[in-house]
């Protein structure tokens, strides 16, 4: 694996853009066994998952009952599901450059949050509209990152993720924002922030380090196979969950320091 830090270019570019891409990252041999075991736990469907029809995005079955309705969105709770996957999420070459993204502090994985296997499957995938995770978390402060590892290739033909950049700094009214906090499309001025996107394509191996309060989106698959993400997410140890609410319900894991 890339064991070399970030460069000062890096991490300037993170703090405008909101997203930085480090790419093959991750050993093949490691997004193998990744991908393995995640099929393995998919097709014996090893809950939690989450199904598509839960989510009732656009392009999602009505429900679990529905054709369609046992089509998996993500597997959940996947720190605590094999070691496999607390070998990626603990591993020194993300965690060290998560820890330079939050200023050199001590980092946690939050597992209430992500902490999935993310799938867009060839039929019946949704679409998710351009939101920010932080709108549905409760920190202390907003300051936490995500970290997207590709298992395969990632284009827009079968859906990978989309981000605004610079949207992080953005202070956006209620207003622009529909009921379910996603970015309303019918206004002029999100318009113009939608206009921004750009949706980098990714290879096996790929990781995208992005900010929770970046917009981020992601269409659906038109392609015959089947996508599939690791995704974590990590914050200071200083910056703790509110008590009572969702991002509380689990406790984070501490990161070993270096």
């Amino acid at each position: 694996m890339n064991t070399t830090p970030f460069t000062p270019a890096e991490l300037a570019e993170f703090e405008t853009r909101g997203f930085l891409i480090a790419r093959g990252l991750a050993d093949p041999s490691l997004c193998d066994a990744i991908l393995g075991e995640s099929r393995r736990q998919l097709d014996a469907a090893i809950a939690p998952i989450e199904y598509e029809a839960d989510t009732q995005y656009p392009g999602a079955p009505r429900s679990r009952d529905a054709e369609g309705g046992r089509t998996a969105r993500r597997l959940q709770q996947m720190y605590a599901r094999a070691p496999v996957f607390r070998e990626w999420a603990c591993n020194p070459v993300v965690t060290r450059r998560v820890s330079q993204l939050l200023g050199g502090a001590s980092v946690a994985l939050t597992q209430a949050h992500h902490n999935s296997l993310m799938t867009k499957q060839p039929a019946y995938s949704s679409e998710t509209h351009w939101h920010r995770d932080i709108r549905y978390w409760s920190f202390s402060d907003s300051d936490l990152i995500s970290v997207w590892l590709a298992l395969g290739h990632e284009t827009r033909e079968n859906g990978c993720l989309g981000f605004l950049p610079g949207s992080h700094q953005l202070e956006l009214d209620n207003d622009r924002f529909e009921s379910r906090a996603f970015l309303r499309t019918d206004l002029p001025e999100n318009r113009v922030l939608i206009d921004s996107a750009e949706f980098p394509e990714l290879a096996p191996g790929d990781v995208v380090f992005f900010h929770a309060r970046t917009f981020h989106a992601a269409g659906w698959n038109r392609t015959q196979s089947t996508k599939y993400s690791l995704v974590f997410s990590y914050h200071r140890q200083d910056n703790q969950p509110v008590p009572g609410t969702r991002s509380a319900s689990l406790p984070s894991i501490t990161m070993p320091a270096d």
